[in-house]
């Protein structure tokens, strides 16, 4: 049969490959990269938009907590992010939930944000990612997330809730108002329905700036507020006393991530906590400390090191190289380094070895290096 295909293609199609024949029939329909409709598009929460995809019979699901990738073309150039689905695994009519959340420099985020509508085609990868629910499931669960790190968590829920999930459940989320909150009348709902389930959130923005606008008296209370609206030991004690026994699941901004690394340490629980990062934290470099030149061997361009990923400087040369979440989750972006030695800014992990397979977005050059883009 493919090789029928391949010789309709030829003989039938030229110059076109047949993917672009097929386009015609149906957006989605193509033989070898898959794709996904638009089907739905709600803006309920504040700053972020919820996308509904119909993908390409190719589509085999995903697991609670994994992430896609989805490529969108913004003025002529395609661009690839990763977002982790919000809807439970095994959904029936094996669509896509997507909330997406604009932030300020997002250029793909915003481009959804604001531009998003039915019937909108966009390319889909495969789900992937390790932060996921273990089978068999944990008797006892806490679901910690900020901001858009709600995503992942929430497909959990989702999927727990759905599977009839008999133990105990605390989903905690950080957010700066209910206003920002996607989803946040079905999580009530949800608590209501399931007495196994709470559902507790915390706004610690809001309270300072309630603080700010009253007399000082106030003010001092809001401020206790606030630093009891943060993460620490005496909160989660206080909502799930049997997190000790339990796996926790944690996804948000660094600050909250650090905060709860922190107690999980103390507690010396780190075997029981599994997170994911949406955002790349690495210690600023000075650029009067970079050393070196760096190599685009593939391209024949030298520039001088600047310190930042191998990603930024390949970018600041004037070249586009492929990459995805920009953070090292979806390796969209490895490359061969063929010399020199490289920092992982995540870890610190200095790698010297040649003809290596590097993330370029989370690794920078120490010194010459020379990497195949």
């Amino acid at each position: 049969m493919v090789g029928l295909l391949d010789l309709v293609q030829k003989t039938m199609t030229t110059p076109h490959p047949l993917d672009r024949y097929l386009e015609l029939v149906r957006p989605t329909l193509t033989r070898r990269s898959m794709r996904a409709q638009i089907t739905h598009v709600r803006r309920s929460a504040v700053g972020s938009v919820t996308l509904t995809l119909e993908p390409a019979r190719q589509w085999s699901g995903h697991v609670a907590g994994q992430y896609v990738q989805i490529g969108v073309v913004i003025d002529g150039v395609r661009h690839t992010r990763c977002y982790s689905p919000v809807n439970a695994a095994g959904r029936r009519d094996r669509h896509i939930e997507l909330t997406v959340k604009a932030h300020p420099h997002g250029l793909v985020s915003n481009y959804l944000h604001e531009n998003a509508i039915p019937g909108m085609v966009v390319d889909l990868e495969p789900a992937a990612g390790v932060f996921h629910l273990p089978d068999p499931r944990p008797e006892r669960i806490v679901l910690i997330s900020g901001g858009s790190g709600i995503t992942p968590v929430l497909s959990m829920l989702r999927t727990l809730v759905n599977e009839g999930y008999r133990g105990r459940i605390l989903f905690l989320h950080y957010n700066r108002s209910p206003e920002w909150v996607p989803h946040r009348q079905e999580l009530e709902a949800i608590a209501m329905q399931h007495g196994n389930v709470r559902i507790e959130f915390r706004y610690p923005e809001t309270v300072r700036d309630l603080g700010a606008a009253n007399p000082p008296g106030a003010k001092r209370r809001a401020n206790q507020a606030e630093r009891d609206a943060r993460f620490g030991y005496d909160e989660l004690e206080a909502l799930a006393p049997w997190f000790p026994s339990a796996q926790t699941y944690l996804c948000g901004p660094p600050g909250l991530m650090a905060a709860v690394r922190t107690v999980y340490e103390a507690e010396q629980l780190g075997d029981r906590l599994h997170s994911e990062e949406f955002t790349l934290t690495a210690a600023a470099v000075d650029p009067a400390d970079a050393e070196g030149e760096v190599t685009f061997s593939g391209s024949g361009v030298v520039t001088e090191n600047t310190g930042v990923s191998l990603l930024e400087q390949a970018e600041s040369a004037g070249l586009s190289p492929e990459y995805g979440c920009r953070m090292g989750i979806c390796f969209t972006c490895t490359a061969v380094k063929r010399s020199g030695c490289t920092r992982n800014l995540r870890t610190g992990e200095l790698d010297s070895d040649p003809d290596q397979s590097i993330q370029i977005c989370i690794n920078a050059p120490v010194g010459d290096v020379d990497i195949a883009i």
